[in-house]
Formats: C-alpha cells, sequence, structure tokens
C-alpha cells in the first residue's frame, strides 16, 4: 500500500511514516520542499502539486494547511481528486474539539465520511508536544521563561503523545474504523497541574498565567498568530474553561492494544531525560 503522509516531516506525520514502514507499507512523504526519493512536491495553496502527489496512491494522510481558519475549500477538492486517482482509504487528523456538523475541518470531516469508502478521522486532544517545541508558543515561553499563559482557567484538557496518535492513525489506515474517534492521554489535566508536573520534572517553578480570553488572544497574535485564527483558538479556551475538553477515552488502548503514555512520562523524557 502506497501512502500519501500529508505533514509528513510533522509532528504525527513522521511517525506515521515510520510506523507505516515498520508495517511493510510506502509512506510518501508530501513536502513542499522535497528532500529525497520518498518525497513529493505538495502544497496545500498550489491544485498544480496535487495530481502528481496523488500518482500511484492507495490511500492518505490528511493533516489541515498551518493556520487556515478553513481548510475546507482546498482539502475537499482534494479528496475528490485522491478518489477520482484510485485512492480509497484515508486518515483525517481533526481535533477532539470538531466534530462533523462545524465549518472548516468539520466540514472535510463531513465530505470524507461521505464519499470515500474506507475512512477514520482522528480527533485528538490537545498535544503534549506543544510544551516542548520551541516553534510553539507555549513551548517557547516555557524554554525561555517558565511559564505557561492560558485563559481556560481551572478547565482540564486530556493531552495526548503525538505518537500516540500516529499509531492510532496507522492501525487505522491498515484497519479503517469508519467512525471519528476521540483521542487522549490517560488522565485530564488543568494547565496549572500540568505546570506542577513541569516543576517537579525540571526541578525549578513553572508558573501557569492565567488571563482573559482577550488577553490570550493579543498575546498570542503578539507572537505572530492571525488574529483570525487567534480567535478561533480563543473561542476553544474558553470552552475549555466550560469543561467542554475534561474526558478521558480508551481509543488508544482499543486501536494500538497499548496505553498512551502519561503527561509525566511525556515530561520526563522530553525535559529531563530521566529513566
Amino acid at each position: 500500500m502506497r501512502v500519501l503522509v500529508i505533514g509528513g516531516t510533522g509532528k504525527t506525520g513522521s511517525a506515521v511514516a515510520r510506523g507505516l514502514r515498520a508495517h511493510g507499507e510506502t509512506p510518501v512523504i508530501a513536502s513542499r520542499r522535497p528532500s529525497g526519493p520518498d518525497q513529493v512536491h505538495f502544497d496545500w495553496a498550489d491544485p498544480g502539486t496535487h495530481d502528481a502527489a496523488l500518482r500511484g496512491i492507495d490511500a492518505a494522510y490528511l493533516v489541515a494547511p498551518a493556520l487556515v481558519r478553513d481548510p475546507a475549500p482546498r482539502m475537499v477538492p482534494f479528496i475528490d481528486r485522491a478518489l477520482a486517482r484510485g485512492a480509497r482509504r484515508f486518515a483525517l487528523l481533526s481535533s477532539s474539539a470538531i466534530d462533523a456538523s462545524m465549518p472548516g475541518v468539520g466540514a472535510v470531516h463531513a465530505a470524507l465520511a461521505a464519499r470515500a469508502p474506507e475512512w477514520t478521522v482522528l480527533r485528538p486532544s490537545w498535544f503534549m508536544q506543544n510544551f516542548s517545541d520551541p516553534q510553539h508558543a507555549l513551548g517557547r515561553e516555557l524554554r525561555d521563561e517558565r511559564t505557561i499563559a492560558s485563559s481556560t482557567g481551572d478547565g482540564r484538557i486530556g493531552f495526548i503523545d503525538a505518537e500516540d496518535i500516529a499509531a492510532v492513525a496507522v492501525a487505522t489506515l491498515l484497519a479503517p474504523a469508519n467512525a471519528a474517534l476521540v483521542l487522549t492521554g490517560p488522565e485530564a489535566l488543568s494547565y496549572a497541574d500540568a505546570a506542577a508536573i513541569l516543576s517537579r520534572v525540571l526541578g525549578e517553578a513553572v508558573v501557569h498565567r492565567a488571563l482573559t480570553r482577550a488577553a490570550w488572544e493579543a498575546h498570542v497574535i503578539a507572537s505572530g498568530m492571525p488574529a483570525d485564527y487567534a480567535a478561533l483558538l480563543g473561542a476553544l479556551e474558553q470552552a475549555i474553561a466550560g469543561g467542554a475538553e475534561d474526558r478521558v477515552t480508551d481509543e488508544v488502548l482499543r486501536r494500538t492494544g497499548r496505553a498512551p503514555r502519561s503527561f509525566e512520562a511525556f515530561a520526563r523524557a522530553a525535559f529531563a531525560a530521566a529513566p
């Protein structure tokens, strides 16, 4: 099976590619700057790259273009092109906060469920890797200032390791669920809880800065995030404060046969290299 892996050098896509190779499948890495024999030129914003990327493809792992509030106008036509060229199996990376009734990635979810013969929509909670990624505002502030800013109050989140998301993606590319799967880690934590765990792992204080929604949006806009995308995330922060993400599911265990990694285990691996 030849699987086009969009976002194949990113947090989940790189792990999806590794997992597919381990199962004897052939990942084809979609990249705006291809640099190897297993990579192909692809750009969501350039439909002229899409047909060539789909040549000989049986399945696709779909990741939306970054920082685009409504990716459906780019992604739904691509799904139609993929189907027309013979691809039949898809796994879409969505979000636990977005279902098929919503615009944006939700509309992509709805189109995939209606049109693809074999599909899975992965709806993971917030990535643990955001805390360690220096390109992410959360990771950058944690590294530079030992602070975490949010407008989520005491709201809790089932933070999940990107490796666990990728493991489910691989499992469902091999055996499609024809369903949407909400994926979480083993526990729901507030950002204050996460700060306490990180303080223990790092051996120094990590402070949670509790902001209003307006202040948080201004904060991330100042760090370079587009205003419309900041507003979208601000609404999600507000929903978390109201309890929308306070849940834990067993989908990682059910689909992969192993329990998801805890936040403390992730933190020790990412920051302390502890046994």
